[in-house]
């Protein structure tokens, strides 16, 4: 996988999240306070700027109050990767 695969992979997952976190009417500042998180760690993801960890993950999933599976069930360009 090419550096630009990642980097468009790591944006669609952003997107993604930030559709899940609007979908629940949550804000960037609600959803960083409950995992007791910065706002900017949040914005960084949402904007495909980082690869965030396992355990982010598993704290946004509770955090949003979505199955960790549901964190991932997005479309990206598989034939790119």
């Amino acid at each position: 996988m090419s550096l630009a695969d990642k980097k468009i992979l790591l944006e669609s997952f952003g997107k993604h999240i930030r559709e899940l976190r609007l979908s629940k009417g949550f804000t960037q500042v609600e959803v960083s306070s409950a995992m007791k998180r910065d706002q900017q760690s949040l914005q960084r993801v949402e904007s495909g700027k980082i690869n965030p960890s396992l355990n982010y993950l598993i704290e946004l999933s509770f955090a949003l109050q979505i199955s960790p599976a549901e964190l991932f069930n997005f479309d990206y360009n598989l034939d790119s990767l």
